[in-house]
């Protein structure tokens, strides 16, 4: 890597391209990994230039990774991007496994206390919370009512810290889907309800939905059941008065809760990334990387995700497997996600976003090489299906799209007490548990300090190890109740996969 303050930045010694650390002009000098180039286009802030001469066909690399071919002939120091690097994905691959991962691992120390509520199934809590979970879309404006009625009578305990309030997450689903569509609504909701930072949770349903409470109750272990309760709203006289009648009780064993230390083993945390730019596989996604790694050495779960957008670089991911059983299932999620996509007659590789593309980012390949970094060489001990429950230490890799709301309920549903979100180009946006954001870039992180909870550009100018630390202590102090930059502004909100038949 050449050095942190210099204008540009070759990631990996294999690498045939740089990334401009700033605005740079066509003409500029600069030296790179041993060699002189002269910039022959104006390259901006985040995007690629050439450090070797590509013939058309030939691979380009960055992270150490190809990420593409050349469609065109590049010379050193011409920009690389849309108009002559195009992606090498087709489809479906046959994988191979790594050497044994396992004797890569070493158990570290319990690392960092922090603050949190330790529930009776033995799960760790950042938050002290009620939801309201409603069944269907046609009660999810009154579940929204029931929780702006329940902060107004209880914002004294709020204000003392006893709770953390009462959420309601509205959606549209629940009725007029069949199948396995409308079993996966019923899954998703089911894990919501389950989630360690809901004290106690109402089901809220109308009456005549396909998704009926039952079906969802019949999801939940019966030692979670004791706090959940449930509300047909066409079965009630007054469905204010008797919901209002359920979320006082549920407030009132909350409020019993205390924070105790807890060690950094406890956490779940999920692992996200949105609006990428060119700096996000430089700064933010491998902060999260080496995090990951730690987080996993004490004992703890972080939770990867986005499946398409890791097509390109999942053999990387799948060689650091735990054993035979979790590869295959790897492979097969990857595999499955690929052939949903060519099932639709969709390329595998539509993606990057616009906003990538302006923030640099050219290929699939690419994006997916900088977001495998969020989850460092953490060790591949699980994987999820959606909805499901991660339940042991390790990195799980769990199903779900790139979009970041329907991917970030899924983190959340998973178990997740904290979502980690990298961003290049911001979004106000937050999920039911606490939501991090940690900006790419300076400029970013200048611009929305408002969104905004954590500037891993830092590490482009400071000693890594003191960012890392800096960023540890950012996230206990928030795991301990310190309110994110979204939960601050009210942002919190879910979605819902749907890929099924609307009736």
């Amino acid at each position: 890597m050449t050095p942190a303050r210099s204008a540009a930045m070759q990631v990996h010694a294999a690498d045939t391209v740089a990334v401009a650390l700033r605005d740079l002009p066509a003409g500029e000098t600069l030296q790179i990994g041993g060699q002189t180039v002269t910039l022959t286009d104006d390259i901006a802030q985040g995007h690629k230039f050439a450090v070797a001469a590509h013939a058309i066909g030939a691979a380009v690399v960055k992270y150490g990774l190809p990420i593409g071919s050349a469609c065109m002939p590049i010379a050193p120091g011409d920009h690389v991007h849309t108009h002559n690097l195009k992606t090498a994905l087709a489809g479906e691959l046959a994988y191979a496994p790594g050497p044994a991962a396992a004797e890569r691992v070493a158990q570290q120390p319990a690392g960092p206390l922090w603050q949190g509520y330790r529930r009776a199934d033995g799960r760790a809590a950042t938050r002290n919370e009620i939801w309201i979970l409603p069944s269907v879309g046609c009660v999810a404006l009154t579940a929204e009512q029931i929780a702006r009625d329940a902060n107004t009578r209880h914002g004294e305990l709020i204000a003392q810290g006893r709770i953390d309030g009462v959420h309601a997450f509205a959606h549209p689903h629940g009725c007029s889907q069949l199948g396995d569509d409308l079993a996966a609504t019923r899954t998703l909701l089911a894990g919501l309800a389950l989630h360690p930072n809901a004290a106690g949770v109402l089901l809220l349903g109308l009456g005549c939905e396909s998704n009926q409470l039952a079906g969802i109750v019949a999801e939940l272990p019966a030692a979670a059941q004791p706090k959940v309760r449930c509300l047909s709203t066409q079965g009630a006289g007054d469905e204010m008065a008797e919901a209002a009648t359920i979320i006082d009780a549920l407030v009132a064993d909350a409020a019993l809760c205390r924070r105790e230390p807890l060690p950094l083993g406890a956490l779940v945390v999920g692992l996200k990334c949105g609006g990428s730019d060119g700096f996000s596989g430089l700064t933010a996604n491998p902060l999260l990387g080496r995090f990951s790694e730690a987080l996993a050495a004490a004992g703890g779960t972080p939770i990867l995700t986005e499946i398409p957008e890791i097509f390109g670089a999942e053999q990387a991911l799948l060689e650091r497997a735990a054993d035979a059983e979790t590869f295959e299932q790897a492979a097969a999620l990857v595999n499955g996600f690929k052939r949903y996509y060519l099932d639709q007659g969709l390329p595998v590789s539509e993606n990057p976003s616009p906003g990538n593309i302006a923030g640099g980012i050219t290929t699939l390949e690419e994006k997916s090489a900088g977001a495998v970094q969020k989850a460092g060489t953490a060790l591949l001990t699980s994987v999820l299906g959606y909805g499901a429950q991660a339940l042991q230490p390790g990195l799980a890799l769990l199903e779900a799209p790139g979009n970041d709301a329907v991917s970030s309920t899924a983190l959340t549903a998973a178990g997740a007490t904290l979502v980690l979100f990298t961003t290049g180009r911001g979004t106000p946006l937050g999920f039911p548990a606490p939501t991090v954001k940690i900006a790419s870039n300076r400029a970013l992180a200048k611009a929305k300090p408002h969104w905004i909870d954590f500037d891993a550009s830092a590490v482009l100018e400071s000693d890594p190890a003191e960012v890392d630390a800096a960023f540890l202590a950012h996230l206990l102090t928030i795991a301990s109740g310190q309110k994110t930059a979204a939960e601050r502004a009210g942002q919190r909100a879910i979605a819902i996969w749907k890929k099924g038949v609307t009736l």
